[in-house]
């Protein structure tokens, strides 16, 4: 079956150039537009039999093929294998409404932080390189195991690794980014009816070294693949039914938020929400993917983000940073502390100057926590919580009566701050539970909850 023909808004076909990582003779199978992106150029590739793709705008298509769904299930989702054959049935299930199945899978819970343990009882510093080969044979576990249960129940099934599935990233290890997808090996196994099992968080470089994409990699596989493939929805399946205004375990009286647009879903897993990560986001908000995160299993309404949704609420959430180490260093150590950071892998959340001493504070997430400091370097853990919606940016004061309400109830504020529509608050690591619950109350997101 002759494939998809895709013109651009110039009535031109794009053309396609070769990549070395890739067989050389394929490239014609699928055409791409480009985008520049910090001095690179990420490209997704629509492959045969796509019958849509959100990359490009103005875009033609014709086809017949059945759509295509992309889910992605977390370490919680996969963590035995009870939990395995639940995923199965759950996707046998979409996959009898009609559609093409592509399945990213997560390493099974805690999988991951095993093999780090083990790597850092072996290496004070482990190499990048050869933790990326360790820490991704978690999910090459899952989906070798899912592709089986799905086998058992009489459908074929095919697992692919990261490379296989033509994900290609920059050269970064423990922290690359995706610069282009060719999906030509999943297009193959879907035109042979196969649910394609893919391991999330992992590609290989330009230089054909195996990657990982950083916490919550899963999450931004999914959505390349969903941009590359043209699907109709990228499904987030978690243990979590959707987005809440703010955790529910920890907030008893959080409620679950029906709709979100991309903007405020980036600040709100930038700022610790945990359900979807930011980037995945970025990369949704980039390629116009509608992103519906549902509890797996589950029969709840789930959340949708996406395009332009109005969200009438001036506040949506509460979100919380429970562990960040706090770096406390003179000036004349910031070169080494960054340095330090950077081969630590360390994610910042704020760098701040203070005025007595000439000293600075850098905070991280606990990525760092276990890994010594430098030499004259004073580290402390603390906590952030952040307040999200419009109101921080409509009203300037919303963030200082924020902060008085947190110290009213006697939660100390270390510091505070604004980035687009969310507020911060440095708090102690105990009293983060607390200030969730009070500044939740405050923005009024306990209305509606017995």
């Amino acid at each position: 079956m002759a494939g998809p023909r895709l013109d651009g808004p110039d009535g031109r076909a794009h053309a396609q150039g070769p990549h070395p990582a890739l067989d050389r003779g394929r490239v014609a199978r699928g055409v791409h537009r480009r985008r520049r992106v910090a001095g690179l150029v990420p490209v997704f590739v629509l492959a045969r039999g796509t019958e849509r793709n959100r990359v490009t705008h103005g875009a033609r298509f014709e086809s017949v093929s059945p759509p295509i769904v992309v889910q992605k299930y977390g370490g919680s989702s996969v963590a035995t294998p009870a939990h395995l054959g639940r995923v199965a049935d759950q996707v046998l299930q979409r996959r009898a409404t009609g559609v093409r199945m592509v399945v990213v899978v997560s390493a099974m819970a805690e999988t991951t932080d095993r093999l780090m343990a083990m790597a850092r009882e072996l290496a004070d510093e482990p190499d990048r390189r050869e933790l990326d080969m360790l820490v991704t044979a978690g999910e090459r576990i899952s989906m070798a195991l899912l592709a089986l249960a799905i086998r058992a129940r009489g459908v074929e099934a095919v697992s692919l690794t990261g490379s296989q599935s033509g994900i290609l990233t920059t050269a970064s290890h423990s922290r690359a980014r995706i610069m282009e997808v060719r999906p030509f090996r999943i297009q193959d196994e879907l035109e042979r009816d196969r649910v394609v099992i893919v391991a999330g968080y992992q590609g290989v470089s330009y230089q054909r070294e195996v990657t990982t994409l950083g916490r919550g990699g899963s999450d931004t596989t999914a959505v390349a693949l969903t941009a590359a493939l043209g699907a109709e929805v990228c499904e987030i399946c978690s243990d979590v039914d959707g987005v809440w205004s703010a955790d529910p375990r920890q907030v008893p009286r959080a409620q679950r938020i029906d709709r979100l647009d991309w903007d405020l879903m980036h600040e709100m897993a930038a700022s610790g929400a945990r359900v979807l990560h930011a980037e995945a986001v970025r990369h949704a908000r980039k390629r116009g993917i509608a992103i519906y995160a549902r509890q797996t299993g589950g029969q709840g309404s789930g959340t949708w983000v996406r395009r332009d949704l109005d969200v009438s609420r001036e506040a949506v959430a509460v979100t919380r940073r429970r562990r960040v180490v706090r770096l406390s260093f003179g000036m004349d150590q910031a070169e080494s502390t960054f340095d330090w950071c950077e081969r630590c892998g360390g994610s910042w959340v704020r760098l701040d100057l203070e005025d007595r001493g000439g000293r600075a504070v850098l905070s991280l997430d606990d990525a760092v926590s276990e890994v010594a400091v430098p030499p004259g370097v004073d580290a402390t853990m603390a906590s952030t919580v952040t307040g999200v919606g419009h109101v921080f940016v409509d009203r300037p004061m919303a963030t200082v009566e924020a902060r008085q309400a947190l110290e009213a109830a006697s939660i100390p504020v270390t510091n505070a701050w604004c980035t687009g529509p969310a507020a911060h608050f440095v708090v102690p690591l105990e009293a983060s539970t607390r200030a969730s619950c009070v500044l939740h109350e405050h923005l009024g997101l306990d209305v509606g909850r017995p």
